[in-house]
């Protein structure tokens, strides 16, 4: 059965104490993104189930598509380094390089899909906290909000 739960805030404000802690480190992950090309800095932050919270940014590369979306370097990092935690929630923020405002974003296909996987391996929803527009925010209950029709090991 497809999961397809959300919430709309219209004020970040609203989030619990954990949610705004977890947006907080995702803006903070923004300065280390490596984004010449696009100016587009995209910041990243995991929470495991051990309440520990995990970065990541955007990197480019002229050789693309060689770059790396925030989301995967933080799921990448956390399977690589983590992997026996369950990552529980993620949160995802951007901004232009010469603002300090942060802008709506969502994960791109590739990271819906990466996602998913985790929620797979882990057999553990993975909530997502993204900004929709300038002031309004959502936070899925699963990957499966953003991919209702998904690929997965069940596919193959």
């Amino acid at each position: 059965m497809l999961d397809l739960r959300y919430t709309l805030y219209d004020n970040e404000a609203d989030f619990e104490e954990e949610d705004k802690k977890l947006i907080s480190q995702a803006r903070v992950a923004c300065e280390s993104s490596y984004s010449p090309y696009s100016h587009f800095q995209v910041g990243s932050a995991i929470l495991l189930s051990t309440q520990h919270i995990i970065t990541g940014s955007n990197q480019e590369n002229a050789a693309y598509p060689s770059g790396l979306c925030a989301e995967r370097v933080a799921l990448f990092h956390a399977g690589a380094n983590y992997s026996n935690e369950v990552i529980r929630k993620l949160a995802l923020t951007a901004k232009k390089q010469a603002d300090t405002i942060f802008v709506p974003v969502t994960p791109c296909g590739s990271c819906r899909q990466v996602l998913l996987e985790y929620e797979m391996k882990q057999n553990s929803s993975i909530e997502i906290i993204m900004q929709i527009n300038d002031y309004q925010w959502v936070k899925t209950k699963s990957a499966k909000v953003l991919l209702p029709f998904c690929f997965n090991k069940d596919s193959l």
